[in-house]
């Protein structure tokens, strides 16, 4: 006798039991309160006073929460002899220019490798594999050469420019449009006398939604929260990432306000992966499939 399927809204799910439904529930629910934890302590000890701040053992509540901590932290920036404005436009600035530098360029060579026919391509992907191993650390001193050769030092293009030439970017894009661009598709807009470049804009980046989606979280995410950087020496150039670190390294008396800083930084990019949650999940679950 065949073994009934079971159903949920009319779509077939796994043949589990329920128990087993109801132990991964469990298990799920217990491992995001436990990963949410941290955010929602920082949180917290952005609303205590510092008689609380300094309590042993920490507790994961506010007697008496205040805001008097990001008050504090307003008032130190706005002591500075650059403007608080002036470190948020540089931040933005430089997070914006090179997450939407870096999609372009990874997009248009992820398509060039994944989808054209050209000798050495191969061995070039091969080389962005390799370039997956190195952290920035150790290819600064080159980058700092390259930049003092064009004139790039203390200017925003030493901190835009290499965000555009991020091999995890590149990597990223080319096996999600190897795995989701059919050549049928690309084919197809070829006969119909589409050039390559309205081929790649018009067909190919919207199948591959996700995945540049998922870029612009990791691009950005890594920009906005750049600290010092070796290549930028004027304090009117420098991030808003720099200025909270230099304001609360002041000791206890700034925990305060260290605390407020953190939130403030962490914001944005949570908001902006709150949104875009769904592509990132559909982009790792499909990169590494093949048809």
């Amino acid at each position: 006798m065949a073994k009934k399927l079971r159903t949920r809204k009319h779509k077939v799910v796994l043949s589990r039991s329920r128990g087993g439904d109801v132990g991964i529930t469990i298990m799920l629910v217990l491992l995001g309160i436990f990963m949410f934890l941290p955010m929602y302590y920082v949180v917290i000890q952005s609303l205590k006073p510092l008689d609380e701040l300094w309590m042993f053992p920490p507790r994961f509540w506010v007697a008496r929460p205040s805001f008097k901590n990001f008050k504090d932290l307003f008032t130190l920036m706005s002591g500075n002899m650059v403007p608080f404005s002036r470190y948020i436009f540089n931040t933005v600035f430089t997070a914006v220019a090179g997450t939407f530098g870096n999609l372009f360029i990874s997009s248009l060579a992820a398509y060039a490798m994944a989808k054209i026919k050209f000798p050495g391509g191969r061995g070039m992907f091969s080389l962005v594999r390799t370039s997956l191993m190195f952290h920035q650390t150790v290819t600064a001193v080159c980058c700092f050469i390259l930049m003092s050769a064009f004139n790039m030092i203390d200017t925003y293009w030493a901190i835009i420019v290499p965000a555009w030439a991020t091999s995890l970017g590149l990597y990223l894009m080319k096996q999600f449009m190897e795995t989701n661009v059919t050549d049928a598709v690309l084919e197809s807009a070829r006969l119909d006398g589409a050039s390559e470049l309205r081929t790649f804009w018009i067909i190919a980046m919207p199948m591959v939604k996700p995945a540049w989606l998922t870029l612009i979280i990791y691009s950005f995410q890594d920009l906005w929260n750049k600290g010092a950087s070796i290549y930028i020496h004027s304090e009117q150039l420098k991030s808003l990432n720099y200025a909270i670190q230099q304001i609360t390294a002041g000791g206890i008396k700034r925990a305060g306000a260290s605390a407020a800083a953190t939130v403030v930084m962490m914001m944005v990019p949570i908001l902006v992966f709150v949104i875009s949650q769904s592509n990132i999940i559909e982009t790792m679950g499909s990169s590494g499939m093949k048809d």
